[in-house]
């Protein structure tokens, strides 16, 4: 059970493992503690950000947005390596994953598949999010991903964690995709490293071959639309995501129709020569079809 770190220790152990650190307003009372406890935690949790910009990265991560509210993380991890301290406390960055991952990360072992959403992370993890597109095109540059190492291994360091502490918001929530652009397992070898190569870290769940899963039946094209809200809505969005396009989501997939939906769809037509011509966003047989082919 491990109680989370004073916003001084926090700044200090960041400060001690060599990363510039950039301290935004009054960063340390700034949190969601009353919407519930933070703590005990238990892992550090990285995301990218899907932002172009680091002012405007922090300003977001900050501030949050309407269905969102700030703080969204803990640190903001530039692309020039410097960390904008935004929040300190419960932040929105986790959300609901599954029992399962947690229970892993507190034993350090592989992680299992993350196929339930039952559990708070806000609670339980340190959040950074890195300044990225999270379109797979964007690049991560060398001093931004040695700062998250760094920053990974400063809160590992202060918990005595290893690299198995530290996890992706892909490996927790069902749907998500980030970080995108290096692996986790690559960036745990990284972290294993600098705290100095004690045990080997763990590794992800081992791969294993896609199960066929059967087409859901196309509910037709009235089914999407503002204002429409259903399963259907839902398992697109999650098979956007599964097919690499989910980039012009903030939080995920749900079930109600948003413009997101429309955008990723529209981004898979136009990646498909057949569906060009009616690449407006709203998914009709040929769409459904290829989506989930």
């Amino acid at each position: 059970m491990a109680a989370p770190a004073s916003a001084d220790r926090f700044l200090q152990a960041l400060l001690d493992e060599g990363l510039e650190v950039v301290e935004v307003g009054d960063w340390r009372t700034r949190n969601r503690n009353h919407k519930g406890s933070w703590g005990p935690v238990h892992g550090v949790m990285l995301h990218h950000s899907v932002t172009k910009g680091t002012d405007s990265t922090v300003r977001i991560c900050r501030d949050g947005y309407t269905a969102l509210p700030g703080p969204l993380c803990h640190g903001v991890i530039a692309k020039d390596g410097r960390v904008h301290l935004v929040g300190y406390g419960r932040t929105n960055h986790a959300g609901l994953g599954d029992d399962d991952v947690l229970q892993a990360v507190i034993a350090e072992k592989r992680l299992p598949e993350d196929d339930e959403a039952n559990t708070d992370g806000n609670r339980h993890f340190y959040g950074f999010e890195c300044e990225n597109l999270g379109d797979g095109k964007d690049p991560w540059s060398a001093a931004q991903l040695e700062a998250i190492e760094k920053v990974a291994a400063a809160v590992c360091r202060y918990h005595g964690w290893d690299a198995p502490s530290v996890i992706g918001h892909l490996e927790w929530q069902p749907g998500k995709i980030d970080p995108r652009g290096f692996t986790m397992d690559s960036m745990r070898v990284r972290i294993h490293d600098r705290l100095g190569g004690a045990k080997p870290p763990a590794a992800t769940k081992p791969p294993t071959a896609p199960k066929p899963a059967a087409r859901p039946a196309f509910p037709g094209r009235a089914a999407f639309g503002p204002g429409k809200s259903s399963t259907s809505i839902l398992l697109l969005g999650q098979q956007l995501v599964r097919r690499g396009y989910g980039s012009h989501y903030k939080v995920g997939p749900s079930k109600q129709w948003g413009e997101a939906d429309r955008l990723n769809v529209a981004a898979f037509q136009r990646a498909h020569a057949s569906l060009r011509g009616d690449a407006d966003g709203y998914p009709g047989p040929l769409t459904w079809q290829l989506l989930f082919s």
